[in-house]
This record gives structure tokens, C-alpha cells and sequence, in this order.
């Protein structure tokens, strides 16, 4: 088993050294690293070049060998869909069995990952789920909630998605999920991204499955959700009905 964990960043230097350093601590079996950087000005690309063996402590001299971390810096922010799309397909290039996507800012659990992989052996798609039993948010005000909740009715009205939490970052695709999925012919770009892959998939035919995760809201750095991103993904929403997969 093979599993590869896509992290797309800017602007991410106060958490990136925490969470990679988090995520190794875990012990999983054959894991690597992908971080996909937007040109981030304040250096999140470069502290990812700096890891090494020397930046982790080890309980296990036999454990002592470099993590596999795979840096993809980008000239400009190009938006998220397209960090993840890279990030994919390094993934398969490099022989991915499991391929999951997070945050960079501790929003998702990294502790999470291991029930994320084990729920994959028998699907193929889990989704991090927030809208489950035993699944919650932590640390969003009413707008967020408000915001967040509308966009997940109107993507499982309008297209049909049976999946509760269509927003949800948090994900582990098997290998073939990913490979039947045209990457190339993805037709958002941000926030409307989760809801695109989440249809592409449900048309398909693949099993989805949710696990409950809980979502805390960052602690460090700024929320890069706007006001545009919202508009746009509802107007992306309304073109992705039209689609036929």
C-alpha cells in the first residue's frame, strides 16, 4: 500500500514545518508527501525544502531515513483546483495506491488519516465528513455556517449528490477513483472544486463512503475564502448541471 498525501499552500510558513512534522510522527506505512506551493511570498516553499532527517526526532533508530516529501512550486496562485489536479497526477506518476487530500493549517486532523486509509480499503472515495453523526465544526461564527450550509444544499439540490458534506477537503480517492476521472477536463477552479470531483465520481459509479471528522477552524494564518470565491461557486455550480459525465 502505497499512500500519498496532497497539500496544497500560500502563504502557510507558520503551520507547514507543524503539520509535516505531524503527519511523519503518525507512522503510516510507505507515506509521502506532496505540497503544491502558489509561489507562497512568505516562504512556505523554502522551509519545505529545508526537511530533512535532521528536522525529526525518531523513537526507533530503524525509523531514522528521510520523509519522502515532494515539493511542486508554482510561478503565481493559480487557484486551488489546479494545485490539487497537479498534485494528483504527481501522485500517480509516482505510483500513488491511496491518494488523500488536506489543509495545511491543522483544520484537518491529521490524527484523522489513518481512519481516512483504513475506510479506503473497502471503498472508493471517503470523505471526510463534518455533517454526520459523531462528525461536527469547531470555531466557525453564524455567517460562515450560514454560507457553508447554502452552498452544500444548493450543490446536492442541483446535482443530485447524495454525499452530506460535499465541501469537505478531507478525502482519500483510490487509485482507479482517480485514473477515471478526466483531470484535464475539470472545469473549476476553487471552492466549487470538492463539489466537481464529489459529482464526477457519484456519476461514475464508485462507492463513496463518509467518516466522521471534526473541523477546527484555523488557529494560525488568515481563511483564504472570499466573497468572490462564493459567487463563483455558485455560478460554477449552475454550469456543472449542464455537464454530462
Amino acid at each position: 500500500m502505497k499512500p500519498v498525501i496532497v497539500i496544497p499552500t500560500y502563504n502557510e510558513a507558520e503551520n507547514i514545518e507543524k503539520i509535516i512534522k505531524k503527519i511523519f510522527s503518525l507512522g503510516i506505512d510507505g507515506l509521502e508527501l506532496i505540497i503544491v506551493d502558489d509561489n507562497s511570498p512568505d516562504g512556505t516553499a523554502q522551509i519545505v525544502k529545508k526537511f530533512s532527517i535532521f528536522n525529526f526526532q525518531f523513537s526507533n533508530p530503524a525509523e531514522q531515513r528521510p520523509p519522502s516529501i515532494h515539493l511542486i512550486e508554482r510561478t503565481r496562485k493559480l487557484g486551488l483546483g489546479s494545485a490539487y489536479i497537479a498534485g494528483f497526477k504527481k501522485a500517480l506518476d509516482i505510483g500513488a495506491d491511496f491518494i488523500l487530500e488536506m489543509d495545511a493549517d491543522f483544520s484537518h486532523d491529521p490524527d484523522d488519516l489513518p481512519k481516512l486509509l483504513e475506510a479506503a480499503q473497502t471503498t472508493d472515495l471517503v470523505i471526510g465528513s463534518r455533517k454526520i453523526p459523531g462528525g461536527k465544526i469547531i470555531g466557525w461564527g453564524l455567517y460562515r455556517k450560514l454560507t457553508s450550509n447554502g452552498a452544500m444544499w444548493f450543490s446536492r439540490f442541483l446535482l443530485g449528490i447524495k454525499t452530506k458534506d460535499v465541501t469537505s477537503g478531507f478525502r482519500c480517492f483510490r487509485r482507479r477513483t482517480l485514473e477515471s476521472i478526466p483531470l484535464d477536463e475539470i472545469k473549476s477552479n476553487g471552492y466549487a472544486f470538492q463539489e466537481e470531483m464529489l459529482y464526477r465520481a457519484q456519476k461514475a459509479g464508485f462507492k463513496i463512503i463518509e467518516t466522521p471528522v471534526t473541523f477546527i477552524d484555523r488557529r494560525v494564518g488568515k481563511s483564504k475564502l472570499s466573497k468572490k470565491d462564493i459567487i463563483e461557486f455558485f455560478l460554477i455550480i449552475l454550469k456543472l448541471k449542464k455537464i454530462k459525465v
